[in-house]
C-alpha cells in the first residue's frame, strides 16, 4: 500500500485560513515521510495535535504573558502572593524563574529558562530537550534554536518529538488520550484534540 500523502487543499480544511499555508504544506510535505508519519491516522493525529499545540499552525513560540494571580494558579510551586507581581507579564523573567534547575536548565539566573522556552509546533521546552533536537541533527544547540524559528524547524521539531516518544503507535491505535499526555503530561485540551483529530480523518475520507 502506497504512503498516505497530505494535499494541501486537505491542510487548509484543517488549520483554516494560515496565512503561510504554503509554508507548512511544504514543511510537512517534506518532513513527515522522513519520520514515517506516512498513514491518514498518523497524519491526523500528528496535524491535529500541532494544531491544538500551536492555535492551529499560528503560534510556534510559547505565550508567558501572564499576571500575577494566573502565576500563582499556574505555577504554585514557583510564584506566590509574595512574589508574583514582580514577575507578572515579564516573559523572560517568567520563564528563567519556572524553568529553573529542570528539564537540563541551570538556575534561574542562568537564563536558560527563556533561551530554552517552547517553542516549534510542539513546543520543545528545555535545554535537554534542545540539546537532543541538536544532536539528532548534528549541529549545535544554538543552531538549533535558530532552527526552531523556521517553517522547517517547527515541523522538524514536532517530528522529532513524536519520534522520539513513539507517537505512531498510539496514533495507528487512535489513542489520542495516551498520545496527549506524552505531549502535554496531562489530558489539558482533550477534547478539542480529539476534534481536530476527527476533523481531519474526515478530511480524507478515513
Amino acid at each position: 500500500m502506497a504512503d498516505f500523502a497530505l494535499t494541501k487543499e486537505q491542510l487548509s480544511q484543517i488549520i483554516g485560513k494560515n496565512p503561510y499555508l504554503d509554508h507548512w504544506f511544504d514543511a510537512l510535505s517534506q518532513a513527515l515521510p522522513d519520520y514515517e508519519i506516512n498513514t491518514p491516522k498518523r497524519v491526523a493525529a500528528f496535524i491535529a495535535q500541532c494544531a491544538h499545540e500551536s492555535g492551529n499552525f499560528n503560534f510556534i513560540k510559547e505565550n508567558l504573558n501572564y499576571k500575577a494571580e494566573s502565576l500563582v494558579r499556574v505555577w504554585p510551586r514557583y510564584f506566590n502572593a509574595g512574589n508574583a507581581a514582580q514577575y507578572a507579564h515579564n516573559q523572560e523573567k517568567i520563564a528563567n524563574r519556572a524553568y529553573a534547575g529542570r528539564m537540563g536548565n541551570g538556575p534561574e539566573e542562568s537564563g536558560d529558562g527563556w533561551k530554552f522556552c517552547g517553542r516549534g509546533l510542539i513546543q520543545l521546552t528545555g535545554r535537554s530537550n534542545y540539546q537532543a533536537f541538536a544532536d539528532s541533527l548534528q549541529i549545535s544547540i544554538d543552531d538549533a534554536s535558530e532552527y526552531l524559528k523556521t517553517f522547517e524547524g517547527c515541523v522538524q521539531s514536532a517530528c522529532w518529538f513524536w519520534e522520539a516518544n513513539n507517537l505512531n503507535q498510539f496514533a495507528d491505535n487512535g489513542d489520542i488520550t495516551t498520545m496527549t499526555k506524552r505531549i502535554n503530561g496531562g489530558t489539558l485540551g482533550l477534547d478539542d484534540r480529539i476534534k481536530q483529530y476527527q476533523h481531519a480523518l474526515q478530511v480524507f475520507g478515513a
